[in-house]
């Protein structure tokens, strides 16, 4: 049982010193402004559609504090065609606001997942999806992601978002650049 107990409190000083250090670590870059932008690839699988394209984006957004940024943008998913013989593809792009919450792993690493709005444009309306003609509208989005702090004003992220658009869900994974101002 004593070690038991030794192993629980050994753990417990960990977690809450890692946690400590992170914070402070961040002290120096937890709030203010950032802009950056990203590159990678639109997925989609659903229905008539199975493709893939490369995907950019651009951002920006607050850091409050070391644990909560609000983050907007855009990102166009470049062009999805569909598997059915002489369906048309679509383009399509996206204008987004979402809430972060961020969790500080070490100084220069840590994790982040985003959960909001966004309002997409299709180039025209999407065919196989119930009820759909029209060539715009607003659904959720949100993902997860590291974020790897080169210097006080540079970061390099890694990202995977999912962006709902109707009943079809387009998933985007890119590798972005952050700057502080």
């Amino acid at each position: 049982m004593r070690k038991t107990k030794l192993i629980s409190s050994v753990l417990l000083a960990a977690v809450f010193g890692a946690t400590a250090l992170g914070a402070q670590a961040q002290d120096s870059n937890d709030k203010g402004w950032y802009a950056g932008a990203g590159v990678g690839e639109s997925f989609v699988d659903e229905g008539a559609f199975d493709d893939e394209d490369t995907a950019f984006s651009a951002f920006g957004g607050y850091q409050f504090n070391p644990y909560f940024a609000l983050e907007g943008g855009y990102a166009d998913f470049g062009e999805i065609e569909s598997n059915v013989a002489g369906a048309p593809s679509f383009e399509g792009d996206t204008a987004y606001l979402t809430a972060v919450g961020i969790v500080p792993i070490t100084s220069q690493f840590s994790a982040y997942a985003k959960a909001g709005f966004h309002r997409w444009n299709l180039d025209q309306a999407m065919p196989g999806l119930t009820g759909s003609r029209d060539d715009s509208g607003t659904d959720p989005t949100y993902g997860v992601g590291v974020q790897y702090r080169l210097n006080d004003q540079w970061a390099v992220r890694g990202e995977y978002s999912r962006f709902e658009i109707e009943d079809l869900d387009t998933d985007l994974a890119q590798l972005q650049i952050r700057f502080d101002f």
